[in-house]
């Protein structure tokens, strides 16, 4: 958590006033005689009928102090751990039965072998997954940074000299996060903590990593007094319960039980067992340091304060200023929208946005005036009312192409009507649109009468027109051989081929020449390759490429040729060059636009994420803030009236109740919104995700997990996060499975992300490998990061989706912007 300055206070003073508040109210509530113990923890029947049959519970404990020790004198456990457990035994009504241990490799084996039934103290790790059900975390061990007592205080990590070395214990969690976070920072990895205290005191580095506990107890003795806390790494260690794999219910009451137990208690026994007073004093002397400071900085401002006024009146007039300039902007804004709604509104194409439910949503001028409707007459009318001929079925299959970009920006030709009920031909261009939360589907409408009958009149010339190939502009050509072994000879190109390419015919006729002399070098292999076909198989001969014209400018042709039969096996190709330089130009120009438009919904699926973002943030913060005021104000209306009338009491008591329901429910609203985890890392989420699907639904996941995965975009990190969420709702919903495997690796230059599962599978499609909306929103996402992805699955075997995604490149965001902007 970070810590705002406070009137000049620095973060490290503000993190320290809060330990002191919080023994404060452990202490009020003490002077007012509060119960000590809590209440019975709330269970369900099924769990109260588990818990009757099993009243006696096998703990196992790692001997570390101050954890747990043995009290030779008293003989008996004692420590943080063996007492935390049996509070909460207490709570619970069970017996407990202490196994002890050297480490905690021994405590796996005694679990593996059925000796234990769970342990408090444990750190998740992706190994124990396999063998532990982990609770939530009941405690939060700060790393402290600790160096000489008179060096440097309050230290930034990202400020240090690369001469700074930090011992620390590795390699592990800790060492983990110091690469990840500080790559530059040199380290020094060392067995154990103790030898790390060690190294700092031999002057061999100069800061070293410790846990508080640890260091509490090492710091009362004489040799490490010129030792001092300088920080917090920001790293804690948190400890859990785990439990029996092949028991969840005891892991959900042990959940229950957690979040039953007393903050004041858990508040205590970490001041009995693993806080230091040597720490606190040092901290405390601090505080009254930083009041003084306060205060003289309150003085201080008390006389600033006359000056800042005098320069109010300045600062108004350019805030002023600064806002009628933004005024002015805006109308000029304002004044652009409205000039593009006029020209979209008397466009010559008509355009028309429909709903899903087929009905018009918005028509412009032109559609109106081609359709014969009033102005505004069209909004609401279904699509079915202008294409008779579409049915409902109809409707929705080509929404489903559009919406899968089947048919997007494919031209079709149907019969429309229009209000007067004639019919007329019309060109129709389909687009999917989504305009912030809802999807429409763009039809692009154009009257094409005349070109039918055009298309009509052309088809009827056809014949006459080869005749006229003199006169049509293009060089006409005409290939000749005479048997099916002979060489091909060229006949006849027209004079058109001066204005073309700049040679003339006769130039052209020449040998060696032809119109193989006029192809670009880089396409002639394409150009051989489709004549030759052409004259083995005695077909039309199709060809587009480049050409150089006579003053060296590279442009377009188009070749068609038509193959005839002549008498005596004498076969002829009658052909056209045709010049589309401007057409091919503008497909260019459509690939380009597409590829931006695909750029914009990766950029507002961005922005969707980060709205996420921070309504959770906004939700968790001010909420949380507010939530927690109501709890004290009803703690002390408790503490000031309780004892007067029983009801009140119990009126209060179910008010803390119902806000800690609703401290939950935040929790969850914000955790839904945007998973704190993710920014840990990918890696840390699908492991988080992984547990809490394991928990939700009782499926195993095994998970395999890089130790350091690369790093990603927070666009990338996101969408593989959705992705993962997506695959395992339909595992979920529809795979009937009892183990789900999630594997991450990098392949070379690639992120692979493998989700497997041992379900009922299904029948893949062959060419569709989305048959849900949810596999297609996986395949959108998926494009959208510019990746692939492979679905696998068979009835009774399973299902496998295969996600592979490009690694980061740094030019990658500020293209996106830039493509926007432009």
């Amino acid at each position: 958590m970070h810590y705002k300055s406070v009137f000049g206070l620095s973060a490290d003073r503000v993190r320290s006033m809060v330990p002191s508040l919080l023994r404060c109210c452990c202490l009020l509530l003490t002077l007012f005689n509060l119960p000590a113990q809590a209440s019975s923890v709330p269970l369900s029947d099924a769990q109260l009928a588990w818990l009757d049959e099993h009243r006696q519970w096998r703990v196992g404990v790692v001997m570390i102090s101050p954890y747990a020790e043995y009290d030779q004198r008293q003989r008996r456990l004692s420590g943080f751990n063996v007492q935390f457990m049996e509070r909460l035994a207490a709570s619970l009504g069970v017996e407990l039965q202490w196994h002890r241990f050297v480490d905690e490799a021994s405590l796996e084996n005694a679990m593996r072998a059925d000796e234990i039934d769970l342990a408090p103290g444990l750190r998740q790790t992706r190994e124990g997954l396999r063998i532990w059900r982990y609770s939530d975390p009941f405690l939060r061990v700060p790393r402290l940074i600790i160096g000489d007592v008179n060096g440097p205080r309050a230290i930034d990590l990202e400020r240090l000299d690369n001469n700074d070395v930090i011992a620390l214990e590795g390699p592990g969690q800790v060492a983990n996060y110091m690469r990840s976070n500080y790559p530059s920072q040199p380290v020094l990895e060392v067995p154990n903590q103790f030898e790390a205290l060690r190294q700092l005191l031999e002057a061999r580095v100069r800061f070293a990593v410790v846990d508080e506990p640890l260091y509490g107890r090492l710091s009362q003795r004489a040799e490490y007094a010129s030792l001092d806390v300088v920080g917090d790494l920001g790293n804690p260690q948190l400890l859990r319960i785990g439990s029996r794999r092949d028991s969840p219910v005891m892991s959900a009451v042990i959940d229950q039980a957690l979040r039953s137990f007393p903050a004041h208690e858990l508040g205590r026994l970490q001041e009995q067992w693993l806080k230091s007073r040597s720490i606190d004093q040092s901290r405390r002397i601090s505080y009254w340091r930083s009041l003084s400071l306060l205060l003289a900085l309150l003085l201080i401002a008390a006389v600033a304060i006359l000056v800042w006024q005098r320069g109010q009146q300045g600062l108004l007039e350019a805030r002023l200023k600064s806002a009628r300039r933004d005024i002015e902007l805006r109308e000029a804004a304002e004044e652009a929208q409205r000039l593009t709604q006029f020209c979209l509104d008397h466009s010559t194409v008509g355009i028309l946005w429909l709903n899903w439910d087929s009905h018009v949503r918005y028509a412009n001028q032109a559609a109106e005036e081609l359709l014969g409707y009033a102005a505004h007459a069209l909004l609401e009318q279904p699509l079915q009312a202008l294409d008779p001929a579409l049915g409902m079925d109809g409707w929705l299959q080509l929404w489903r192409d559009a919406r899968n970009g089947i048919d997007d920006h494919q031209v079709h030709e149907r019969d429309w009507q229009r209000a007067d009920g004639s019919r007329f031909p019309a060109a129709v261009t389909l687009s999917f649109l989504r305009f912030g939360s809802k999807e429409y589907l763009v039809v692009f409408l154009a009257d094409i009468t005349e070109r039918r009958r055009a298309s009509a009149a052309l088809q009827e010339s056809e014949v006459r027109l080869k005749a006229m190939a003199g006169n049509v502009p293009g060089l006409v050509f005409r290939l000749e051989r005479q048997d099916a072994g002979a060489p091909v000879s060229i006949a006849y190109i027209s004079e058109a081929s001066q204005r073309l390419v700049g040679y003339s015919a006769e130039l052209l006729l020449q040998p060696g020449r032809g119109i193989r002399s006029l192809v670009h070098p880089e396409d002639e292999p394409g150009y051989w390759s489709s004549q030759q076909q052409a004259l083995d198989s005695m077909s039309d001969w199709y060809w587009q490429g480049r050409i150089l014209t006579r003053s060296g400018e590279i442009r377009w042709a188009d070749i068609r040729a038509s193959v005839r039969g002549q008498l005596a096996g004498r076969q002829v190709w009658d052909g056209i060059v045709w010049d589309i330089t401007d057409n091919k130009r503008i497909e260019l120009e459509l690939d380009a636009s597409r590829a931006q438009l695909r750029k914009l919904a990766a950029h507002v699926e961005t922005v969707r994420e980060e709205e996420k973002a921070h309504i959770a943030r906004e939700v968790h913060d001010e909420l949380g803030q507010m939530l927690t005021v109501l709890k004290l104000e009803i703690s002390m209306c408790e503490i000031s009236f309780a004892a007067l009338d029983p009801a009140l009491a119990a009126r209060l008591q179910g008010m803390k109740r119902l806000i800690a329901q609703l401290f939950q429910q935040v929790r969850d609203v914000a955790t839904a919104l945007r998973p704190p985890i993710l920014d840990a890392g990918i890696a840390s989420a699908i492991d988080w995700q992984a547990r809490r699907f394991e928990e939700r639904t009782g499926i195993a996941c095994l998970v395999q997990v890089p130790e350091c995965p690369p790093q990603l975009s927070s666009a990338k990190a996101v969408g593989l996060f959705r992705i993962l969420q997506e695959a395992l709702t339909n595992v979920m919903r529809h795979a009937n499975a009892q183990t789900v495997s999630l594997c991450l690796e990098q392949r070379g230059d690639v992120l692979c992300l493998s989700i497997s599962d041992d379900g009922q599978g299904f029948v893949v499609l062959p060419g569709r490998q989305g048959v849900s909306f949810g596999l297609v929103g996986m395949q959108e996402r998926v494009q959208m990061l510019g990746g692939t992805l492979l679905l696998e699955s068979q009835p009774g075997e399973g299902t496998s989706i295969h996600i592979s995604v490009p690694l980061d490149e740094q030019a990658e965001p500020a293209m996106l912007i830039s493509t926007l902007e432009s």
